[in-house]
């Protein structure tokens, strides 16, 4: 994958997580830090941070469970470690982070 090609994909999926942020918990704080960066401050006070890592070529979050990498597979943005879909572990971490249910979905 080309630079080019990476950057879209992320920021493609950077975007849809930011409005899956808006929809689903629209109290939060969001911030687009400049490109490939969303911050998520949750009611409580804690942070989520999202970006995308060039020459790795993959997403980071950085939440307060810990960090992930997640990689383009093709088709979808997956954990390095344990192969789960960025929108799903990114919806379960915010959900543990924040104290409430929150349900991401790529549209």
């Amino acid at each position: 994958m080309t630079e080019s090609e990476f950057e879209t994909l992320a920021d493609t999926a950077l975007q849809t997580l930011e409005r899956a942020f808006e929809a689903s918990l629209p109290d939060a704080d969001l911030q687009a830090k400049g490109p490939g960066l969303l911050e998520i401050e949750f009611d409580n006070g804690t942070k989520m941070v999202i970006n995308r890592h060039g020459p790795a070529r993959e997403i980071w979050v950085a939440a307060r469970s810990g960090g992930f990498h997640f990689r383009h597979d093709g088709q979808h943005w997956l954990d390095t470690r344990d192969g789960g879909e960025l929108f799903a572990v990114v919806s379960r971490l915010a959900s543990a982070q924040g104290g409430e249910a929150v349900v991401l979905a790529p549209r």
